[in-house]
């Protein structure tokens, strides 16, 4: 019932289909687990490879003016004071930068507020960081909250949405913010900088918007490369659920606004400058001119540390810095909607259910490995040279487990296919046999099957007699003495024991592993058997035991060979018909003709050609005469087999 269960190979086939189809739901409906632990570092890594293959070219129109452990050293503690800011705005928009963008929370008013207010105005192109708070992570429903006036001008002015598409329903939703200062906000533009890791605490997304009471508001970074480029307030549209348009540039996001950032790489990617170099003038000038600045802290006593998949001590004005240059550039990442993944689990499923189950072990595997990694290969390929993310982990978890399992299967049955024929034919055949056939257990074919083979019968010649003479316990203690030595060299000659039946013995050769000289091994193993008995005789003698002697009959020829007897019960490997029949009547011919081994005419034409080539030496074959055997009618030629002692 196993081997039936498991030879069919419906069985391979109905679990490559049910994996395939077990992976493609998981695909279809993402579980956020699996996503933003597994699938996420899978992401890291390819980060991580391209940049070890193919590093990024930094962007040279950002800059960042990094207020870090030498400027603190030299200016004093942080946080700065409002007349040190206000210097360091008035420095930097003298070089007439882009944009400038500050990512230092302002929400406390404190002296010389005035001063930084008035910087901030002359330059006219200052974005503001403003945090906003998320409930819960995301902040699934709606807060109730009080807009204040201020912000109203940050606001997406023109909001469309997809017709059956309720973004607001997967938007990311804030129940407060911390404004700066309101002589600020009201000279400066305002952006929200607000992160959301994923589940391991990786920061991988730019939040593009979140949607604060009624309204939908820009993130930092937009608000920079927004003002960048030139695009007023009222020109910036925001796609709900689906991106942002700034112009004529489309920036895709997921349902929840959020854009993937492409990261350069670890800290210190961006070209930077100390704050203390700007304020003291010791930076070239010029060396800002056109430029995006960004003003934030990398010390890290200010504690805006961000994890990204490069490194877990980024500075989080790095963070905008990457994504202002995604938004600018297109450099973006854009994630695989499923479709790819789906497709090459289904094409995968199916080649690979049904393919492997027909190979062998070794082919098997490396059919996987190649389809495994030809699929990584693509992976790298287009996240490296199109910034496209293809899932990973649901298309390989598919494949590996399609072989894993079918292996684990085959194994088992491996196994026990080599326990059957381990117990089948180690009590028949030498243990070289039974090696050969684990190796090729298509040879084992254990059903009903027409083959040509030597047999060969062994008798003892007067063994009633002898029972009557002696003792039963030394008779048996004979036999098994003269047994045990005849089986050595049946096995040494690589025969098949089919059985004892009383004192004779029936070997055949040529199954269930083919061996093409299978008469040549028969008749060498007879020879064999012939010199080993005279020993044996000798030694008796020795001992004053009456010995025994024996009567060989070989014949070759078409047999029906297989499992015979009663299913469940008693079951033998063994040869029936004719030619089977005919080696025993020769056998018992050994008598009239005294000689020990008699071969038919048919075992002689498989052997001529290697007598004439001199391949048998030290043997004399004499042709005695046609017999008509019990049974048959046609006579048969029987030739007599003498093994030659070398001198």
């Amino acid at each position: 019932m196993y081997n039936a269960f498991v030879k069919n190979r419906r069985v391979y086939y109905a679990i490559g289909f049910l994996l395939t189809l077990l992976f493609a739901f998981l695909q279809l409906y993402r579980l956020p687990l699996i996503d933003e632990h597994l699938e996420s570092k899978t992401l890291d890594f390819r980060f991580r490879l391209r940049n070890a293959l193919l590093p990024p070219s930094v962007p040279t129109d950002i800059l960042i003016v990094a207020i870090d452990e030498k400027s603190i050293r030299e200016v004093g503690g942080w946080p700065w004071g409002r007349e040190v800011l206000a210097s360091l705005v008035r420095k930097i928009s003298a070089d007439r930068p882009a944009v400038i963008g500050i990512d230092v929370i302002l929400s406390e008013a404190k002296d010389n507020d005035d001063r930084l207010e008035t910087e901030l105005k002359r330059a006219g192109n200052v974005v503001l960081a403003t945090p906003f708070f998320v409930p819960e992570g995301k902040g699934n429903t709606t807060p109730r909250v009080e807009v204040p006036d201020i912000l109203w001008d940050s606001a997406f002015m023109q909001v469309r949405s997809q017709k059956g598409l309720k973004w607001q329903q997967f938007a990311i939703k804030p129940d407060r913010v911390l404004l700066p200062i309101e002589r600020y906000a009201k000279v400066s533009t305002l952006g929200h900088v607000y992160s959301l890791p994923d589940m391991d605490g990786v920061i991988r997304w730019e939040v593009l918007y979140l949607q604060y009471g009624d309204d939908a508001y820009p993130s930092f970074s937009l608000q920079i490369a927004r003002k960048a480029l030139g695009v007023e307030m009222k020109d910036m549209v925001l796609y709900g659920g689906s991106g942002v348009g700034l112009g004529n540039r489309m920036i895709p996001t997921d349902l929840s606004g959020r854009m993937l950032i492409n990261f350069v790489g670890k800290e210190g990617s961006f070209r930077s400058i100390p704050a203390a170099d700007v304020l003291q003038g010791r930076a070239p000038a010029g060396l800002l001119t056109g430029k995006i600045v960004l003003i934030g802290t990398s010390a890290l006593g200010t504690y805006d540390q961000k994890v990204t998949p490069f490194s877990g001590n980024t500075p989080g004005v790095e963070k905008n810095a990457t994504s202002v240059s995604n938004i600018l550039h297109g450099t973006y990442l854009t994630k695989s909607p499923g479709v790819i993944e789906l497709v090459v689990i289904v094409l995968t499923g199916l080649f690979m259910g049904i393919l492997l189950p027909r190979l062998k072990a070794v082919r098997s595997a490396l059919l996987a490995v190649v389809c495994v990694s030809l699929y990584v290969a693509a992976g790298c390929y287009l996240l490296m040279y199109r910034n496209l993310w293809i899932n990973l982990v649901y298309p390989i978890a598919n494949m590996v487990s399609i072989f894993g399992i079918q292996t684990v299967i085959r194994f088992f049955y491996e196994e026990k296919k080599a326990r059957d024929i381990r117990q089948m034919f180690s009590s028949y055949v030498s243990p070289k046999i039974v090696r050969e056939l684990i190796e090729n257990p298509e040879k084992a074919r254990l059903g009903g099957d027409r083959r040509v083979v030597t047999v060969l019968f062994s008798d003892v010649i007067g063994f009633t007699s002898l029972s009557e003479r002696r003792q039963p316990e030394e008779v048996v203690a004979l036999l098994n003495e003269y047994f045990k030595k005849m089986t050595e060299i049946i096995f040494k000659w690589d025969g098949t024991l089919d059985k004892f039946v009383g004192d004779e013995i029936m070997v055949f050769w040529g199954a269930p592993a083919t061996q093409e000289d299978h008469a040549e091994r028969a008749v060498r193993c007879a020879i064999d058997m012939s010199e080993r008995l005279d020993e044996m005789r000798q030694e008796w003698r020795q001992r004053g035991v009456e010995g025994l002697d024996c009567g060989i009959g070989i014949n070759s020829g078409e047999v029906i060979i297989g499992n015979i007897g009663a299913a469940g019960k008693k079951m033998d490997y063994t040869v029936i018909g004719d030619n089977v029949n005919l080696a025993a009547r020769v056998e018992k011919l050994t008598r009239e003709y005294g000689s020990r081994i008699l071969i038919t005419e048919n075992t002689l034409q498989h052997i001529q050609p290697l007598i004439a080539a001199g391949g048998i030496g030290h043997v004399e074959i004499r042709d005695l005469a046609s017999v008509r055997v019990k049974g048959k009618e046609r006579e048969v030629r029987i030739c007599s087999v003498v093994g030659l002692k070398q001198p």
